[in-house]
């Protein structure tokens, strides 16, 4: 068990959750405000989808990402900031013609995928290592894809996370590591319960964490009613955990919960199970980071 756990909020994220929870942070000004007030809670890292502010629906828009972390920038919160890389990687079929996109198709080029990135310069980016089914379309990232991706991750200067939805993702993961596309110590987080990757069970989490490359680190998470059973697992085999709405919208059972309300839970779990949690500046540290701008 690690003696300081870093806890990652991510606050918001892309699915159809909009109308389903009363406070849904939307606007750039509420998804800064979310990410701040979930290190105050206790996150030491924010992990960050936008949105669009008139629809709520999930964007690519660079600009609305520039003004979250500005704005989280310009606050007094040292919160370490991820941004995610995932939209852009979603393939429909047509349904008259499989080889053509159709109406929920995201597909865009590498490079437009971590624009964001780029000019913006997190400290942390997801890296989605995974090809698989997700809901009723597929999840696409071809090796190609990954090795651009995290090579332009690289020299904006960002650590990637490597997000791995089954075993087959980490080995390709792993191969990223080898090939010299990812520095090592890798960070890597495991996620379960999404349809239709791995189960969120200790068993999964177990042989997962067990196929990592030595020496990485790890964090894991499972969705809706596991999250909290999902981050006791991470903490007791020796990883970090992740919580916030865009994983479950619930505190407790039937109770609508605010980002900082479940980074407050976390750390009090953490706390329970015998462990510290981090600041984000320990985070930093843990996870060799190269510090804020």
């Amino acid at each position: 068990m690690q003696d300081k756990v870093i806890i990652t909020c991510a606050v918001t994220g892309s699915g159809d959750t909009v109308g389903k929870h009363p406070a849904i942070p939307v606007t750039p000004e509420e998804i800064a405000r979310a990410a701040i007030e979930a290190g105050e809670a206790g996150a030491a890292i924010a992990h960050i989808h936008v949105r669009d502010p008139k629809t709520g629906k999930p964007s690519r828009d660079v600009e609305l990402f520039r003004e979250v972390v500005e704005r989280i920038r310009a606050s007094n919160s040292d919160i370490v900031i991820n941004l995610s890389c995932g939209a852009g990687g979603r393939y429909d079929p047509h349904p008259d013609d499989p080889r053509l996109h159709g109406p929920g198709s995201t597909m865009a080029q590498p490079a437009d995928r971590v624009r964001h990135v780029t000019e913006l310069k997190p400290e942390i980016c997801s890296l989605d290592v995974a090809t698989m089914n997700m809901g009723e379309v597929a999840f696409v990232h071809v090796p190609r894809h990954l090795r651009e991706m995290a090579t332009l991750m690289r020299a904006a200067g960002a650590k990637p996370e490597l997000e791995v939805f089954d075993t087959g993702h980490i080995r390709l993961a792993r191969h990223l590591v080898d090939q010299g596309f990812v520095d090592r110590p890798p960070l890597f987080q495991i996620v379960l319960g999404v349809a239709w990757g791995a189960p969120q069970t200790p068993e999964t989490m177990m042989h997962m964490k067990s196929l990592l490359p030595e020496g990485a680190h790890w964090a894991a998470f499972g969705i809706s009613r596991m999250e909290y059973p999902m981050a006791a697992q991470a903490v007791l085999l020796g990883g970090h955990v992740r919580v916030g709405l865009e994983d479950n919208l619930y505190v407790e059972r039937g109770v609508f919960g605010t980002n900082a309300q479940l980074v407050e839970k976390a750390t009090r779990l953490v706390r329970l199970l015998g462990a510290d949690v981090a600041t984000p500046a320990e985070a930093r540290a843990i996870l060799g980071l190269r510090g804020t701008q």
